[in-house]
């Protein structure tokens, strides 16, 4: 029956196609959030994602909601995205692997949106007469399209110019577009709203169609309000929050006379400056991992004791792409082209897999995306026995509505712990051994990382949406000064700060600047470093020779000397050095094969002893080994959906294991870089991992009323085993640690 669909199928045009023109675009308005899920939120809920909006591209003669185009709502946006399909077509994607588009027989039509194709094509007859003839050819052309793809793999691209009718439907359509001009563009607001979001907030455009206006859309600073665009021409647009950058929103503007949901011709990405195809590697990964961050339905669940399937959801829409050479290429349904792309489903491992050989002491994550009963924000403390590998605490503090925890430290005596809200402005201090509340001091706006100086025991506090860091007296007991991390007053945004072992100098990554901020703390003053795009997180060599920094959008690892040249770099020292995480990445093609990738990396800490860095990878999901004597990279090990966070802490008897947090998934990885001691980091291995769900035997100060295990952040493993740090460990904490992991850089002193 599709196949004979043509000029005479539908027989009167629909009902929103005989509506008068409306005054203009209606906008799409993202409210930014604090909540998990909705931290861009559209108003929409889309297969249980609510940080997408679907609009119309504004063309005369169509219309959609009653209007010229601009937002679709949340009844015409599910149809176009199939999610009215239902019944045996709910797992749309799923029963399409290795099948034909025909077997779909009767949703064809409308799986495919040519439903919706036809309705704009009638549409335009109907308002002009002039339009009718290439209307009927257009429409009879469609008739034989559906046919021509009836045999073909429903989860395989189809290059839409090798079809005997793809050139000329393309044409007809085409030719359409001269009776139906566009008019205004669609509008985008972004608000935030201090009732919605405690912090401040910077959306910016991270995806959009090549040539679009003011990419890529970066406000000035971070703000509470509302900021504005329009978007002028078909295709994909993504959005981030330039203080958490884990946060995304997206809109796909669609042209009504195109087959498929139109991602554009080229796309322009904020990495790199990139301009690829839409059908390159880069783009489908970047879309596969923007619907697994923010529809919580697609989060990784590990159980404790068993293997478990893992299977994403991406709407089951057809989207129109095009290839290097500018052809037109049709995914006749994103899930079943995703599921055979990215290998969906997947087995998880068993969540609870112990190290051979235990830790020393406790670790503490932030499980950011807990939901608490009692509590509007969410987020809590994790605390993990490190030797018997028992979840033995969650500080979820209902009693002051902790707001999404998202780094850690502690004082020299381990008295305290010290917590950073970051979609707020303050740091709470809890009783390291109760859980109890104890103070709340106000620093400013988004404190993101926590780090003490050794000697004083004072608070450096980062300021992820200022311009400074904060210190604070031991205990937080108060501020006692802010330090500009700028010297000119341009914006910089600190985020994951570290400071060195002797306490003197403290290093910022500047996000909005693409630099670093060299602070001396006795006199508080800072010179500017050059690195690579949105830096995110630094670290530090224990000898405070160099540092690092994980920039974010530059897809590199930066390497600066602080003194003499200190960074490795073809068997010579230099003052910088650049570690490219994609020289085994092609954009358009993907990954090589067996060879390390990694992407958006975030934290990358430093190994104790000097020997290795270790830095998570969101977009590859990996965690990049890099021997910090050379500044080489080595591999790649697995880690879990939002690879987070890693901080190192003592492995009994000597050595030292990476704890791995990760947003997505309920679990933490265990990383031995060095398993047997002999400065080879060729056999680095993932030792072990561990389930973050509570127990019956956790202590708790209040019920988990969701997300349990979810939203690792920071991670610090307590005692301290850093440079500087470890010599300050006293009594009890002394005694667990050998010679070595007392003095990491001054083996002379064993």
């Amino acid at each position: 029956m599709i196949a004979t669909v043509g000029a005479t199928t539908m027989s009167g045009v629909p009902a929103m196609a005989q509506q008068p023109v409306g005054v203009g675009p209606l906008p799409i308005t993202f409210h930014i959030k604090d909540d998990n899920g909705k931290w861009f939120d559209s108003g929409l809920n889309l297969f249980g994602d609510q940080s997408l909006a679907v609009a119309e591209l504004p063309r005369l003669g169509t219309l959609t909601n009653g209007s010229a185009g601009g937002l679709l709502d949340g009844s015409l946006a599910g149809s176009l995205l199939n999610a009215d399909l239902g019944g045996a077509v709910t797992d749309l994607g799923g029963n399409l692997l290795n099948q034909t588009l025909g077997s779909l027989g009767g949703n064809l039509w409308k799986a495919l949106n040519l439903d919706s194709t036809l309705s704009s094509v009638q549409s335009i007859a109907k308002s002009n007469p002039k339009a009718a003839p290439a209307a009927m050819k257009a429409e009879g052309l469609m008739g034989q399209f559906a046919q021509e793809i009836s045999t073909l793999p429903a989860d395989q691209p189809i290059s839409l110019n090798s079809l005997p009718v793809g050139l000329d439907l393309q044409g007809a359509l085409n030719e359409l577009k001269d009776f139906a001009t566009t008019g205004p563009g669609v509008t985008v607001k972004f608000k935030v709203d201090p009732n919605e979001s405690q912090g401040l907030r910077m959306p910016m455009g991270l995806i959009a169609p090549e040539g679009a206006g003011g990419f890529p859309w970066m406000p000035k600073e971070a703000f509470w309000g509302e900021s504005q665009i329009q978007l002028t021409q078909p295709g994909l647009y993504a959005f981030v929050d330039g203080i958490a950058p884990y946060e995304l929103g997206a809109v796909v503007v669609d042209d009504p006379l195109t087959i498929g949901l139109d991602f554009g011709k080229n796309l322009q990405i904020n990495s790199r400056n990139l301009t690829v195809p839409s059908n390159s590697d880069i783009v489908n990964r970047l879309v596969n991992t923007f619907f697994n961050i923010t529809n919580p339905n697609n989060w990784q669940q590990f159980k404790k004791d068993s293997t478990n399937t893992f299977d994403a959801f991406q709407p089951p829409v057809p989207i129109l792409q095009y290839d290097a050479a500018g052809n037109a290429v049709l995914i006749p349904n994103l899930d079943a082209y995703f599921d055979k792309k990215f290998k969906y489903p997947k087995t998880l491992s068993k969540g609870d897999q112990f190290p051979e050989t235990p830790g020393v002491g406790e670790v503490w994550v932030d499980t950011q995306m807990e939901e608490w009963a009692g509590k509007d924000k969410v987020g809590s403390a994790t605390k993990i026995n490190a030797e018997d590998w028992s979840i033995d605490r969650k500080i979820g503090a209902p009693s002051i509505d902790m707001n999404n925890p998202h780094n850690m430290w502690t004082d020299k005596d381990y008295k305290y712990l010290y917590q950073s809200e970051w979609f707020h402005d303050v740091v709470d201090v809890f009783d390291r051994e109760t859980g109890q509340f104890i103070r709340q001091t106000q620093v400013g706006h988004n404190p993101a990382h926590i780090m003490t100086e050794t000697g004083s025991d004072n608070l450096v506090v980062g300021l992820n949406a200022g311009n400074e860091i904060v210190e604070l007296a031991p205990g937080a007991t108060q501020v006692l000064r802010k330090i500009s991390v700028s010297p000119d007053g341009t914006v910089r945004h600190p985020h994951a700060h570290w400071t060195s072992g002797d306490g003197k100098t403290v290093v910022t990554p500047d996000t909005e600047t693409n630099d670093a901020s060299v602070i001396d703390m006795p006199s508080g003053t800072a010179k500017i470093e050059q690195t690579g795009q949105y830096p995110i997180a630094t670290s530090m060599a224990p000898d405070a020779s160099k540092f690092y920094t994980a920039d974010f959008l530059g897809e590199s690892i930066t390497c600066v000397s602080l003194a003499a040249d200190a960074c490795g770099a073809a068997g010579q020292k230099t003052h910088s050095k650049t570690i490219d995480l994609w020289s085994n990445y092609s954009p358009q093609a993907g990954p090589a094969e067996g060879k390390p990738f990694g992407g958006l990396m975030i934290q990358l800490p430093v190994s104790p002893d000097g020997k290795a860095l270790l830095g998570a990878n969101v977009l590859s999901q990996t965690v990049s080994v890099i021997d910090a004597r050379t500044d080489k990279l080595i591999k790649d090990l697995p880690c879990s959906a939002g690879c987070h966070g890693i901080n190192f802490g003592a492995k009994k008897g000597g050595g030292y294991y990476g704890y791995v947090s990760n947003k997505f998934a309920n679990v933490m990885q265990i990383i031995d870089f060095d398993p047997n001691n002999d400065g080879n980091l060729d056999d680095a291995k993932v030792a072990g991992q561990v389930t973050l769900d509570p127990t019956a035997a956790t202590k708790m100060d209040g019920s988990i009323a969701g997300k349990a295990g979810y939203g690792g952040q920071g991670v610090l493993p307590i005692p301290l085993v850093y440079n500087g740090w470890a010599q300050q460990n006293q009594g009890d904490w002394r005694k667990k640690l050998t010679c070595q992991q007392l003095n990491p850089i001054t083996p002379s002193a064993c």
